[in-house]
């Protein structure tokens, strides 16, 4: 007697085994936590190597607020000056160090990290902004309070810079991070970086009136020029608050748009 096997059916076709069940795929990870996640981790790995740079930033604005003192004895030139040295700490760190940062990440494989983690690209790049830009508040008040001090010029509003430096912040390091991206080369992302450091010394500390009208049109595509505009209204008597608001919101508007590009930029270089 032969024994069948109770799988073998008659016509000699073995019975299907039931296909196993796909395996459920984890939810996808939400923009704010992955985006706090990725800048507490920017926060504690950049502290140590940028406190040094941030000094160099901060004593670099201060130097130039002295040298101008022989040049610019009040009035709009100095709320010019105060408020572009001011803003230049932001421009040192959240633009220079961040197109670095981003070149060094791209040019090593760093990038490929970011792109295995469950995070979206916009947290990659805002996290890694808003830590940078963290690293100029202390240097940015101690600027600007040294520079009223210098000056003349009152200390009543310094708490606009609880808007300016965060809407500069964005704007500049959405250009650093684009910069860094983007470029093909991290000495090139390098280079960027510091012509872009440069752009916003010459174009933001030296007061507008005295420059040609074509350099006045470029100072108007500069980022934080408009940080700049903002915070030096804030120094004459009854300022314009609407002036003021404005400023602020063409501001926060090129820093989205910086931003929209610079998370381009790292989708764009993480696929290749």
């Amino acid at each position: 007697m032969s024994v069948v096997p109770a799988d073998v059916l008659p016509g000699g076709a073995v019975a299907a085994e039931p296909a196993p069940r796909a395996a459920e795929l984890g939810p996808k990870a939400r923009l704010w936590p992955s985006l706090a996640a990725v800048y507490r981790a920017q926060l504690s790995r950049a502290r140590v190597a940028r406190i040094p740079l941030l000094f160099v930033a901060t004593f670099q604005s201060i130097g130039i607020m002295i040298l101008m003192r022989g040049v610019v004895d009040g009035g709009g030139e100095a709320r010019a000056v105060v408020a572009g040295s001011s803003v230049l700490v932001v421009a040192f760190v959240a633009l220079n160090l961040l197109a670095q940062y981003f070149g060094q990440l791209r040019a090593s494989g760093g990038l490929d990290h970011y792109a295995t983690l469950p995070v979206p690209p916009a947290a990659v790049v805002l996290g890694a902004a808003g830590a940078y830009a963290s690293f100029t508040v202390p240097g940015t008040v101690v600027t600007a309070v040294f520079g009223c001090v210098l000056f003349g010029l009152p200390l009543a509003h310094l708490w606009v810079l609880a808007a300016v430096i965060p809407l500069a912040g964005a704007a500049l390091a959405g250009l650093g991070a684009a910069l860094g991206l983007l470029a093909p080369r991290p000495e090139l992302a390098t280079l960027l970086g510091q012509l872009g450091m440069s752009a916003a010394l010459l174009l933001g500390v030296l007061p507008a009136e005295r420059m040609p009208e074509a350099v006045r049109l470029a100072r108007d595509l500069l980022p934080s020029t408009y940080g700049v505009e903002a915070f030096a209204r804030t120094f004459a008597h009854g300022p314009d608050w609407a002036f003021v608001l404005g400023d602020l919101a063409v501001c926060g508007a090129v820093g989205v748009i910086s931003l929209a590009v610079a998370t381009w930029a790292y989708r764009r270089a993480a696929v290749r």
